[in-house]
């Protein structure tokens, strides 16, 4: 339904939602370990599985050098003769294979249970996210949605909370796992040779450099490949919804030029990003292989010299190994650490938004109304002094049909709003049955309350889920008597399946006509006291409208009834016609009533009758 929807939207831009956020938000994170909770014993067992993961990785590294010094120990007991002391270390060697064996089984299940625990942990998350997102999508007001893209909406339900998922779970552990790694390392290293540990470690100071040069450089490469895939995906969503369009005006070509300069951006900024990432994962080889180098030159030396031992040089270089391995992780997760924290950032703010129309705290349900519909004083503003409605003052009757008619932005669909409690009242106060609306339960209200608008919405399912959507109960004869009270039943008995033929993509396989057929018998089958038509009849032939218009007889008995039209015609019946200009009601009465005037409504008549004659010339 229209009526004017304010500016803006959520605190954010596109091209803020695309951006990196902290690499630590305290608050996301505090607010994220009670998603956790339910999960804890999971969450326990993965930490647990990371750090056994971790241990036993490194408890590989000193297996490996006892098994190694035990070979050499033994081959130089043979070559001097020794037999027994080269038969105990064969025994001894035969128990380190053994050890080798249990690290190896002991690694298998921590690893399949750290896998198995995230899993668990993040889609229980995610579960958890995107049921909480969508129910409180469903309670958010109209502005909401009026301020705010689909498909910004979407990638906070979908894209955000996935990567809220993934930091939570995988991220997390892997810096927990990682951290414990690079931990681990140094003290081996320390702790078997603290003077080769330092000779080695000299490499570090200058990949602290490097990394800090780096990420300044990667990170303002990542932001431009997410900034550059938001506009293909917005461009490529405007131009499948706008295909029709497209097609009719041979721009196809054009838009393809257009859609070719987008991706050609979106190239070039993976391909930045690329060689950013391809520089770094090298440089850290190279730093790695400094590193080993240095461990072969002065631990060879120390060999040499009897210092050290075989296995300990062997394990000295294998450590090393070890420690850049998560070094290129944390690099690598030092961006995605970003993206997740604003995910959440994006993803609380969307929780936090508050409906603008909510129940009060003392609101009471509203009984069954016989349909009195009172606007006392009503003023009514999207923003803050720019009046929509100015001081409307009108009482309807129980069963009255009134017809709402005026240009463009007159507030004949604002005022609609403001029926249905889309919206609240500035200043006055809107009654039914003498209820004030901001004192009754908006569900109460809703349950008594139709509404059809000028292009229906289909859901998915069957024609008979759709006829049936606002009153789950309803039998399925009701369904067929709603359907024949509209004049629907016989082109529904000519579909494939009849009433159980399937909807395609809001009713792509109906006609328009038909969709408003079905929507009016959805609205009638839920026997509302209150009926809104918006533009009901406005998108459909002249048949289908002769059609519409002798169902709406049968309809319109005994309810009250709102039906805003630019075409005057569906305003004959009317008990009376409500002439809007510029939020203001200037005029009412009857149709014969405001001819006989010769005002607004009068001229509003002669230019949709002049319209009517030169459209059948």
């Amino acid at each position: 339904m229209g009526g004017g929807p304010p500016p803006g939207g959520l605190s954010r831009s596109i091209d803020e939602d695309e951006t990196l956020g902290k690499i630590y938000d305290r608050e996301v994170i505090s607010r994220l370990v009670k998603y956790l909770a339910p999960y804890k014993h999971w969450v326990a067992v993965g930490i647990i599985c990371v750090v056994i993961v971790t241990l036993s990785s490194v408890a590989q590294t000193w297996i490996i050098r006892a098994a190694i010094n035990s070979v050499t120990a033994g081959v130089k007991a043979q070559s001097q003769g020794d037999a027994g002391a080269a038969s105990r270390y064969f025994r001894e060697l035969t128990i380190i294979f053994a050890i080798f064996i249990g690290n190896g089984l002991l690694y298998w299940p921590a690893s399949y249970f750290q896998r198995m625990s995230m899993a668990y942990s993040g889609q229980g998350i995610l579960l958890t996210l995107r049921t909480q997102m969508f129910d409180h999508l469903q309670k958010l007001s109209l502005s909401f949605y009026d301020r705010n893209e689909v498909g910004r909406i979407m990638s906070r339900v979908q894209n955000d909370i996935l990567a809220l998922q993934e930091l939570i779970t995988a991220e997390v552990l892997m810096l927990i796992g990682d951290a414990l790694m690079l931990g681990s390392v140094v003290f081996s290293l320390i702790f078997m040779d603290w003077q080769l540990a330092l000779i080695t470690l000299t490499v570090i100071p200058l990949l602290g450099v490097i990394l800090i040069i780096w990420q300044r450089y990667a990170r303002r490469a990542f932001i431009q490949v997410r900034q550059a895939i938001a506009v293909v995906n917005a461009e490529l969503q405007e131009n499948i919804s706008g295909v029709r369009v497209i097609q009719s005006l041979s721009r196809e070509n054009v838009n393809m030029r257009l859609f070719d300069n987008v991706n050609e951006a979106n190239l070039g900024a993976n391909l930045q990003a690329t060689r950013l990432t391809a520089v770094m994962q090298p440089t850290v080889e190279v730093l790695t292989a400094v590193a080993i180098a240095l461990v072969i030159i002065f631990g060879g030396m120390k060999v040499l010299a009897g210092a050290m031992s075989v296995g300990t040089l062997v394990a000295f270089a294998l450590f090393v190994q070890r420690f850049f391995q998560p070094i290129r992780e944390l690099t690598m997760l030092y961006t995605e650490l970003q993206r997740g924290m604003a995910a959440g950032v994006r993803i609380f703010e969307v929780l936090d938004t508050k409906p603008e129309v909510e129940d009060a705290p003392d609101a009471i349900e509203l009984p069954p109304v016989k349909g009195a519909v009172r606007f006392d004083h009503v003023s009514f503003e999207y923003l803050p002094g720019v009046k929509v409605l100015q001081d409307i003052n009108l009482d309807v009757l129980p069963g009255e049909t009134i017809a709402f008619v005026g240009q463009t932005g007159a507030g004949k669909s604002t005022m609609a709003n403001l029926i249905a409690r889309f919206y609240d009242v500035t200043d006055g106060s809107l009654t039914v049955d003498g209820y004030d609306l901001r004192q009754v339960t908006r569900h109460s209200l809703t349950r008594q309350i139709a509404i059809v608008l000028q292009d229906p919405f289909l859901f998915s399912g069957t024609v008979k889920d759709n006829i049936r959507y606002g009153r789950q109960n309803a039998t399925d004869e009701e369904i067929v008597a709603a359907a024949k009270a509209v004049g629907a039943h016989d082109f529904i008995q000519r579909l494939e399946k009849g009433y159980d033929t399937e909807m395609q993509e809001r009713g792509g396989n109906l006609s328009a006509g038909q969709r408003q057929l079905v929507s009016f018998a959805r609205a009638i089958l839920a026997d509302p006291r209150i009926l809104i038509l918006d533009e009901a009849t406005a998108n459909v032939d002249t048949q289908t409208e002769i059609l519409i218009q002798n169902a709406l007889r049968q309809i319109l008995a005994g309810r009250t009834s709102f039906v805003i039209a630019h075409r005057i015609s569906t305003t004959r019946d009317a008990n009376r016609v409500v002439v809007m200009d510029q939020g203001r009601i200037v005029e009412i009465g009857s149709h014969d009533e405001l001819l006989a005037k010769g005002g607004l409504y009068t001229n509003l008549y002669t230019m949709s009758y002049a319209t009517v004659a030169s459209t059948a010339s």
